[in-house]
């Protein structure tokens, strides 16, 4: 795709596959292809690793964060999972969520959790709402202690965060999509990936080895699951999508 941004005459052009379009540069249209192609180079120069979360590295896009902390708010889990601890900045700010919400506690796994991070996690000001599990997050024995510790009648959301490929994003899927209560989700993050095969920091191979497709498929499968971007709380916008790492993350379980 090619586009040409002129503040001149206040247009944005787009000409992808011989079709060329020419759109208002201050349209919903025009800020979403900016957005987009925004989006490919901050991933690509890692503007993601440049945020922390109360002291703690958290390598997630802002905007997932807000988003996910708006989903958290109403949905008020009492058990928040994820998969993929590394720098253990987003458990440290699901805690905080919990600490301020007064409920909820959170449950880390990851296939290695480095000595550094696990000293600096558990000495954290909000480690008390936090247990980490070291070892695969699809081995049947950590799946399973996992679910020991899941209550009777509480309500779980789950965040997919650790090995990308479609083969292990889709055996997690499978792994703990039943831990998952009604009305709240399983994520698939950084489904992007779908879109960044042509980045320089890209795989070709990831236009059809993501998390995006993997949940896509898994739905399919399992009809008690729909993707389903959560409604935002609070819009005055014209604007409706998501500037996102995870597109097509948010299966919900109907």
């Amino acid at each position: 795709m090619k586009l040409i941004l002129d503040t001149d005459t206040n247009t944005l052009t787009l000409d992808e596959e011989g079709q060329t379009r020419t759109l208002d540069l201050y349209s919903k249209e025009a800020f979403e292809a900016v957005s987009r192609q925004w989006v490919r180079v901050g991933w690509n120069q890692k503007y993601q690793y440049t945020f922390s979360w109360m002291g703690r590295p958290v390598i997630q896009l802002p905007e997932d964060m807000i988003r996910m902390q708006e989903v958290i708010f109403r949905l008020k889990p009492d058990v928040i999972i994820e998969t993929g601890v590394a720098h253990g900045g987003s458990l440290i700010f699901y805690s905080s969520l919990c600490k301020s919400m007064e409920k909820g506690r959170v449950v880390g796994i990851d296939i290695e959790i480095r000595a550094h991070n696990r000293v600096a996690i558990e000495s954290h000001p909000l480690s008390d709402r936090i247990t980490l599990i070291e070892g695969s997050s699809t081995a049947p024995d950590i799946v399973a202690q996992v679910k020991s510790l899941v209550k009777p009648g509480e309500t779980v959301l789950v965040i997919l965060d650790s090995n990308h490929t479609y083969a292990h994003v889709h055996d997690e899927l499978e792994a703990y999509g039943d831990m998952v209560t009604l009305g709240s989700y399983i994520v698939a993050t950084d489904g992007i990936m779908h879109d960044l095969a042509d980045v320089p920091r890209g795989t070709p191979g990831w236009t059809t080895d993501n998390p995006t497709f993997a949940a896509r498929d898994f739905c399919v499968k399992h009809p008690e699951f729909v993707i389903e971007q959560p409604v935002w709380p609070f819009n005055e916008s014209a604007l409706d999508q998501n500037i996102t790492h995870w597109p097509g993350a948010w299966l919900k379980r109907v």
